[in-house]
């Protein structure tokens, strides 16, 4: 039996795990922190083949600096010396064409539905209960210009195959009659699902040991042997891991991981805060984005998670309350009847998402080392295409032809 040794505990590095180990691998994940927390846990629980536009887009640039001046915007870089993050913009605003988002649009769209497929077949195999629904998603619009740009995206999406429909506030409101909207129009995307990202992670690992896999938590790498062009193994404090196969799929934490091996994997860790209402006295059932304010709401288990902001720097452990502010500020002005306060900062998640200069994921083996491959790279739609990258490593390390074409997210394109 051949072994897999998984840095990274998240979603990724967990659904890759799961389909080694169907596939006959034995597994080890060594995860640095105690499984309670991480960026899977907080995040909006979105299935999404409606984002296939990649992060870095045209006008995102533009936009960006203009919410650089206020502190409760959506998106904010933190302006810095350091060398990764100039380089990642250098990268980053190259990137943001429109021949870059034409280029990305079917890939992202054919991983996104292998993934929610998959997420399917993954409930009925596991029976872990993960509040999974196939509601779509509502992305509500208030101002003329991101209606017209939401039209052209039904348009996209369309041609991509995808189901999109737009709506008229009297048609969105008839779908959810108990909420008082204050928009100009939505778009339905049916395409899309939600879930309880709380449930799926804690379902998962409980899933994967009852299995055999082993995780390793608080098993921080410090170093990576190499010989021959291959992987020999991987260190911690007190350890050495050894096995056939090795994979790099920590978060936001991967290019730090990835130097060990004398790997260069630009990326820069973007912060999203989230909160829960547990007892709202108005309820959603359809999950959906405000477009002009970049807010996620999603029900789950009974409550309201809202979240938002991408706050582009190095990883820190501070909360910064005013985009908190911006997310409370921010609901009422299209759900009027929503009367939030903000929360207590101990209530408010906040995590990072690993975000590649061109706004799409590393998945794939490395060029340099025959046995290492890497995972990450996934900015907010980590959760959604988990499934669909853990199989895509498992095709790899399998050495069988993968179910899509991942050559839009060669891990080596800036090697």
């Amino acid at each position: 039996m051949s072994k897999a040794i998984i840095i990274g505990g998240g979603v990724i590095g967990l659904f890759s795990a799961y389909y080694l180990h169907k596939s006959g691998w034995e597994v080890d994940i060594l995860e640095q922190g105690d499984l309670s927390d991480n960026c899977s846990f907080g995040n909006a629980g979105m299935i999404t083949p409606s984002h296939f536009v990649p992060l870095a887009s045209p006008g995102i640039v533009e936009q960006g600096i203009r919410w650089m001046f206020n502190s409760k915007s959506p998106f904010y870089v933190k302006p810095s010396l350091n060398r990764e993050l100039i380089g990642w913009g250098i990268k980053f605003v190259k990137s943001a064409t429109k021949k870059h988002v034409e280029r990305s649009a079917g890939g992202l769209r054919d991983i996104s539905l292998l993934s929610r497929n998959l997420y399917h077949e993954f409930e009925k195999d596991s029976g872990i209960d993960f509040g999974l629904e196939d509601k779509g998603i509502l992305m509500l619009f208030k101002s003329p210009k991101v209606e017209e740009e939401e039209i052209h995206m039904v348009e996209k999406a369309t041609n991509l195959g995808l189901d999109a429909q737009y709506l008229t506030p009297e048609e969105t409101r008839k779908l959810q009659p108990d909420l008082e909207l204050d928009i100009l129009g939505a778009v339905h995307y049916h395409c899309d699902s939600h879930m309880s990202p709380n449930k799926l992670m804690q379902g998962l690992v409980k899933y994967l040991e009852t299995e055999g896999v082993r995780i390793h938590r608080n098993t921080e790498v410090l170093s990576i042997s190499q010989d021959g062009g291959k992987i020999t193994s991987v260190n911690t404090k007190d350890t050495a891991y050894t096995g056939d196969s090795y994979l790099i799929a920590g978060g936001s934490w991967s290019p730090g991981i990835a130097k060990l091996a004398g790997l260069n994997i630009p990326m820069m860790p973007g912060k999203g805060y989230s909160f829960m209402v547990n007892d709202p006295v108005k309820k959603i059932t359809i999950p959906s984005i405000l477009c002009e304010a970049r807010v996620a709401i999603t029900p789950m288990n009974g409550g309201i998670r809202f979240g938002g902001t991408m706050e582009i720097g190095k990883i820190n452990k501070q909360v910064n309350m005013n985009r908190v502010k911006g997310i409370v500020e921010s609901v009422p002005k299209y759900f009027p009847d929503f009367k939030l306060t903000v929360p207590d900062q101990k209530d408010v998640w906040f995590g990072f998402r690993p975000c590649s200069p061109d706004g799409l994921p590393y998945i794939g083996m490395s060029a340099k080392y025959k046995n290492l491959a890497i995972a990450t790279g996934h900015a907010m739609i980590g959760l959604s295409l988990a499934p669909a990258t853990g199989k895509l490593i498992a095709d790899a390390f399998n050495g069988e032809k993968p179910v899509i074409n991942a050559g839009l997210f060669d891990a080596n394109r800036y090697q």
